[in-house]
């Protein structure tokens, strides 16, 4: 099955923002505001369904929640770097402190937290290796959403933390591909980094500062 074909979770745009009706929750950037953030959750919880991969890249109607995970350790964050070895030409020396992507459907859960969690877990365990976070809790503390882009039009950022044990470590799996250091919310501002960050990890780090 070719990447286009899998079957991943989508929601329709209408409901998920509520266009037009009273509470019409529609925002550009990122969104903090708790009451907003557990009401899209609730909206993506309550609507969501399954469409193959391909239609929904092109269908604008539907937005793709993809979990970007923020690993946090005392006050450093899990930044990485993408080397001359990763697949994505456009994103060649860019850094990034968000771990996530597609989600899929899962058998059996018992809540939309739990396909969250299942479908993150996953995609960590495929970039990295994680030892001593057992108890790591996941935490989400915002929305990203970036309609000014074609890529942002169909997809909805979660942004979750997930707070890490000072004795946890992380390493990337594929060292050709990633590099991986810790860094603060202060060095990430710095003008340098933040310049090279990608569209996502910015509007996050931005989010973190107004915190």
């Amino acid at each position: 099955m070719g990447k286009m074909d899998e079957q991943i979770i989508v929601v329709k745009r209408a409901l998920l923002f509520g266009d037009g009706i009273s509470n019409d929750l529609t925002f550009q950037g990122t969104e903090k505001s708790e009451a907003s953030v557990d009401e899209l959750e609730k909206r993506m919880a309550e609507y969501y369904e399954v469409m193959r991969r391909g239609d929904a890249e092109a269908n604008p109607a539907y937005k793709q929640p993809i979990p970007y995970a923020l690993l946090r350790r005392g006050n450093q964050y899990f930044t990485y770097e993408r080397l001359g070895g990763g697949g994505e030409q456009r994103l060649h020396g860019k850094l990034s402190i968000g771990v996530g992507g597609h989600m899929n459907k899962v058998e059996g859960a018992q809540s939309f937290k739990q396909v969250l969690s299942v479908n993150l877990h996953r995609e960590l365990n495929e970039e990295l290796i994680i030892n001593g976070a057992a108890e790591s809790e996941i935490r989400a503390i915002g929305l990203i959403n970036d309609d000014a882009t074609d890529v942002g039009r169909v997809h909805i950022g979660l942004l979750v933390a997930i707070d890490f044990p000072e004795s946890a470590s992380v390493v990337v799996r594929e060292k050709d591909k990633l590099e991986g250091k810790w860094l603060t919310l202060s060095e990430l501002l710095g003008k340098e980094t933040y310049g090279r960050l990608e569209s996502w990890s910015a509007f996050a780090v931005d989010l973190l500062a107004k915190r």
